[in-house]
């Protein structure tokens, strides 16, 4: 049986981690360096840098608050935010990443995806979609959620797929920082579509919200967080505790 993964965020702008809703209304939480340590000593699977501006800005990602980053963390690190090129790609490998996430640098550029796979890996290559419904229709943004690219959100996971993106980070626009629940009809509809392990994101309000997660879609391989982790609400291993009593199975580990 496959090991289901609870994955914290880590939003980072001008080197902290922020927290909106929507994508909108940022407010301060932490330092990325001290809250990537926690984490990794805390039982997460694996983690997730996002320098959420750098597209927006048109600049690279501040690699210097990512290596004090990945020198705390004993766990997967995947990093994205201003991927634009196999430089990028390199760049962020060399700073301690495991796998590099990309967006509007794919988007711009679709045949960024094979080339970074043949270069480093399908393992290796994440493509990270930020989604909301337009009229009815799933559609992707870029640059940080603030551009429509008229693109169906499915069709393009799946053209990313085939290119050789080896996981998907689904991001949900539309139930990002409400914490509602995460959006299984989006998920479902790209799970069902692609191969490759599909990550949840956006919308994680409660520790209920990952059982449901799980149980209404098994073929979501894990379940991304930020805010109920971030303030304290819940901590990795009451997610994970609550997953095992429901029959799910999961690596527990680290500290309470």
């Amino acid at each position: 049986m496959i090991t289901k993964r609870i994955i914290p965020c880590l939003d980072v702008r001008d080197g902290r981690v922020v927290k909106g809703v929507n994508f909108q209304g940022l407010r301060d939480v932490s330092s990325p360096v001290e809250l990537a340590g926690y984490y990794s000593d805390a039982g997460a699977d694996e983690l997730v840098f996002y320098d959420i501006t750098a597209s927006a800005e048109g600049r690279r990602l501040f690699t210097d608050i990512l290596t004090q980053t990945a020198s705390r963390v004993f766990i997967p690190l995947t990093v994205g935010g201003g991927i634009n090129t196999l430089e990028d790609f390199d760049r962020v490998l060399k700073c301690g990443a495991d796998k590099v996430s990309v967006n509007s640098g794919a988007i711009r550029d679709p045949g960024l995806i094979g080339r970074a796979a043949r270069r480093y890996g399908d393992q290796c290559v994440v493509i990270s979609a930020d989604v909301k419904r337009v009229n009815g229709v799933f559609t992707v943004f870029a640059r940080g959620g603030r551009d429509n690219t008229g693109l169906e959100a499915v069709e393009w996971i799946r053209r990313c797929v085939g290119e050789g993106a080896g996981e998907v980070v689904l991001n949900s626009m539309d139930t990002d920082g409400v914490r509602g629940g995460f959006d299984l009809e989006m998920l479902k509809a790209v799970s069902e579509s692609v191969s490759v392990p599909v990550i949840a994101s956006g919308g994680a309000g409660k520790i209920l919200d990952f059982v449901t997660l799980f149980k209404t879609l098994p073929r979501v391989d894990a379940g991304l967080a930020a805010s109920i982790l971030h303030f304290g609400e819940v901590t990795v291993t009451d997610i994970k505790k609550a997953l095992r009593d429901e029959g799910i199975n999961v690596r527990l580990s680290g500290k309470p």
